[in-house]
């Protein structure tokens, strides 16, 4: 997904298609934002591929900066909301919920940080090998804090969630993560994306799964009515 334009555009098609077919499974509409999250996928892998074919082309435009924020918006700014959000609308133990606020809360204020950042610093997105690295001249004295708490708000809820499944979902991203700052520490926010993006899959089985619980359900209190 970043490591070429083909493979950004062809990733885009793929994970938005299972994005459809994610959004399909949904029959509550407090699971339509945690079944979005792969269309959110797709739709990065789709600036950055446009913002790959800008890089190589060599020329500085409005279009090429329309995709690099794109890109980095979603993913600094919308992703530290989205997934306590998401998993705050799925959950129904009041306890959990109010943990899950909390770390939302950690998210916003994370969410400002950066929106703050894309607005009053500048960024730089080059190729660099089979990747794209941004450079940015963001406040150095924060940015460890900063990921730190972008860990947090973005994998420990997955943990929190009184869905199991949720907690191999999170187990996933967090070895994603693990890997990508490990080997590929200078291009964190476009590899740990393709990693992401992979989870989408891992997503679409876990609303499979709850719909099909969600229907043996039904079926079992139709039968105990009959009865």
């Amino acid at each position: 997904m970043c490591f070429s334009p083909e493979a950004s555009f062809t990733g885009g098609v793929i994970i938005s298609a299972i994005g459809v077919i994610t959004v399909r499974k949904v029959h509550k509409p407090a699971q339509i934002l945690f079944a979005s999250i792969p269309l959110f996928f797709g739709v990065q892998q789709f600036a950055e591929g446009s913002l790959w074919l800008m890089l190589r082309s060599g020329d500085i435009n409005m279009f090429r900066d329309i995709s690099t924020y794109v890109f980095l918006i979603m993913a600094l700014v919308i992703w530290p909301v989205m997934i306590p959000l998401a998993v705050l609308f799925l959950e129904e133990s009041k306890k959990k919920k109010k943990i899950l606020i909390a770390l939302l809360f950690c998210g916003i204020i994370l969410a400002g940080y950066y929106a703050f950042c894309l607005a009053s610093y500048n960024v730089a997105p080059e190729i660099e090998g089979y990747h794209i690295k941004y450079q940015n001249d963001f406040p150095r004295a924060v940015t460890t804090a900063a990921f730190i708490l972008y860990l947090v708000a973005t994998l420990t809820p997955l943990y929190v969630s009184s869905y199991r499944k949720t907690h191999l979902l999170g187990i996933l991203m967090t070895l994603s993560c693990l890997v990508t700052v490990i080997f590929f520490t200078r291009f964190l926010t476009s590899v740990w994306c393709f990693f992401a993006a992979l989870i989408s899959v891992v997503i679409l089985w876990i609303l499979t799964d709850v719909k099909k619980e969600f229907n043996l359900e039904k079926l079992a209190a139709i039968r105990h009515k009959v009865l």
